[in-house]
């Protein structure tokens, strides 16, 4: 049994209703269901009944409210007294949730950063995309997740890293006028398209078409390290985040152009629950994502 639970509980019992227990806890209607299935498994009991006017809590549930406030409120003062982080000493696991281009430019100089501050801490980075990683968040399963998400929930709050733009990568012979690339020449090009979801379709192709313009993608891949591979092998031409690109594209042999259309960029930003807006281990983990942005 952990904290989350003994508020779930607390919640249902003052509210009567999940839906309002959820937004008091910054949690979805689901992880509350989930909660309330461990509960009845722990207490052998159905604690709350559900009624037209919402839920009614049994007996058990009515003779535990005292025993579980006790508990809970000594569970508060006890991490009151602890709002501390000393990250020499600190242990455990910190998990942030990234794709791939996060993943290549900014975890590794943070796994770095936390080696040499805080050895006794582990990072463990989670592959997901905007939504599984903001209901990864609200359920506890991330601390932290790093990308860009045009309209996070309400319970999440987040601090902007950086704004991202594109890159052409190709090799020399395939872009012979880096670090420029005219519109025929790039339309006239191979390309490699970079999709998680495995679309052959992107911004890029969505802009060629208002211009009336079009080009031809011969591979589609989920992840921009394989792309810049691929380019290598191929002769193909990929567009990418310009920080991927600047970072990695050498190391594959590429050069780079500008794109010779105009592509949106995006926010890239760091995100996390609102319930831990004060809590020290989060807040310290965000400035050394900080640092590492800097020199990222």
């Amino acid at each position: 049994m952990d904290l989350t639970l003994l508020l779930v509980f607390l919640g249902l019992l003052r509210h009567r209703k999940a839906l309002d227990v959820a937004a008091e806890l910054g949690l979805t209607q689901s992880a509350i269901s989930q909660s309330l299935r461990r509960l009845r498994d722990i207490f052998g009991d159905e604690l709350f009944l559900r009624r037209p006017h919402g839920m009614e809590p049994t007996a058990t549930a009515l003779a535990l409210e005292a025993p579980v406030t006790s508990a809970v409120d000594a569970l508060r003062g006890a991490l009151g007294a602890a709002r501390t982080f000393d990250p020499a000493t600190a242990s455990g696991v910190v998990r942030v949730a990234a794709l791939d281009a996060e993943q290549a430019v900014l975890c590794p100089p943070l796994a770095a950063r936390l080696r040499q501050l805080a050895p006794g801490l582990t990072l463990s980075v989670l592959p997901l995309g905007r939504g599984a990683a903001m209901e990864a968040l609200a359920e506890g399963r991330a601390d932290l997740v790093l990308g860009y998400v045009w309209d996070p929930p309400d319970a999440i709050s987040s601090e902007s890293l950086y704004a991202e733009s594109f890159l052409v990568a190709g090799r020399a012979e395939a872009l012979p006028d880096a670090p420029h690339i005219g519109l025929d020449a790039y339309c006239a090009s191979d390309h490699v398209l970079i999709s998680p979801a495995g679309d052959l379709r992107g911004v890029v192709d969505d802009q060629l078409a208002t211009m009336k313009r079009s080009r031809r993608v011969i591979l589609g891949l989920p992840a921009f390290l394989p792309a810049l591979a691929a380019v290598a092998a191929s002769g193909a031409l990929v567009t990418l985040p310009a920080r991927v690109a600047r970072a990695f594209a050498p190391g594959f042999g590429l050069v780079t152009a500008e794109p010779p259309i105009p592509v949106r960029t995006f926010p890239v930003s760091v995100f996390w629950h609102r319930r831990n807006d004060a809590d020290p281990r989060t807040s310290w983990i965000r400035q050394r994502i900080r640092e590492v942005n800097r020199i990222a």
